[in-house]
């Protein structure tokens, strides 16, 4: 593979999803990218897009190259920054990545940071699926659970949360608050759709709670949560979180084994960036308002 110019105009469609954005994008003209396109995937043998009415989707194998030039195209941003002498800028696309349960903690950081730099774009990612730092698929990942053991990353101790059972004063109302474990088979609680999850509180529920008395379930931690504060049932949150939310009851004391360590994870090759380290200076110094007593 020697030319770049169309492995770079494959990035930007499959970035902006249409022939016209990215040609915008390039400073070319629209027909200069459908051109590069075909070349590509003719000399690929392979389809990298798939055409529909509402501009471009990259197949599997488009993916795969993608990563790639991801990767790519931040390691030339970063080497054009130190011969320039702009190694100082915090700009272009900063991509952070998490499970979805931490967004209500990360989207104001990310907010405020991107508000500090206004020449930055942030793209926020969230799933259970691990991001592949060393394809570019972000810059930083803010992981859960033991320590991350990928290959060629930076990995750093963040926080830890406390988890803990909460449930709403219109739940308490209703049904009393459990005085100790064996009256929790008289409640009603919240709890992961997933049967096999390994999230040390959704072990405990399924050790400690009889199955018919999770009333209701749901494999989005953010609905779990909801229904919580909804009234719905005894359920696990995080301790800050529920602070934040207020009108809640704690049930009983964080247990070592509910807590969830954060870990900070970065690939060597952009770990010492301007960019990165702004940040990761950034939501360390933020994330000292997320201790609770």
């Amino acid at each position: 593979m020697n030319n770049w110019d169309e492995i770079r105009t494959a990035f930007n469609v499959a970035r902006v999803g249409t022939v016209s954005g990215a040609a915008e994008v390039l400073g070319v003209h629209h027909a200069t990218v459908i051109r590069h396109i075909d070349a590509l995937e003719e000399r690929l043998g392979v389809k990298l897009f798939q055409r529909h009415a509402r501009g471009y989707t990259p197949t599997e194998a488009g993916d795969d190259l993608l990563r790639v030039a991801q990767a790519t195209d931040d390691q030339f941003n970063q080497l054009a920054g130190r011969i320039k002498g702009r190694g100082n800028d915090v700009s272009g696309e900063l991509v952070v990545t998490s499970l979805g349960g931490l967004s209500h903690l990360l989207v104001p950081v990310l907010a405020n940071f991107q508000i500090a730099h206004p020449g930055l774009i942030v793209r926020y990612l969230t799933g259970d699926r691990l991001f592949r730092l060393e394809y570019g698929e972000a810059h930083v990942a803010i992981r859960a659970g033991s320590v991350p053991d990928q290959p060629d990353n930076v990995v750093q101790p963040f926080v830890s949360l406390q988890y803990t059972l909460f449930a709403s004063k219109d739940y308490i109302d209703r049904h009393g608050k459990p005085t100790d474990q064996e009256s929790y088979a008289r409640h009603r609680f919240v709890g992961v759709d997933d049967a096999n999850s390994r999230a040390p509180f959704a072990r405990w529920m399924r050790e400690n709670v009889p199955a018919d008395r999770i009333v209701f379930r749901s494999g989005d931690v953010h609905a779990q949560r909801r229904a919580i504060i909804a009234g719905a049932g005894i359920g696990f949150m995080p301790k800050l979180e529920a602070v934040e939310t207020g009108g809640l009851i704690q049930i009983t004391e964080p247990k070592p084994e509910w807590s969830s360590p954060l870990w900070l994870v970065t690939h060597m090759d952009l770990h010492r960036t301007t960019k990165v380290q702004a940040f990761l200076s950034y939501l360390k110094e933020r994330s000292k308002a997320w201790e609770v007593a």
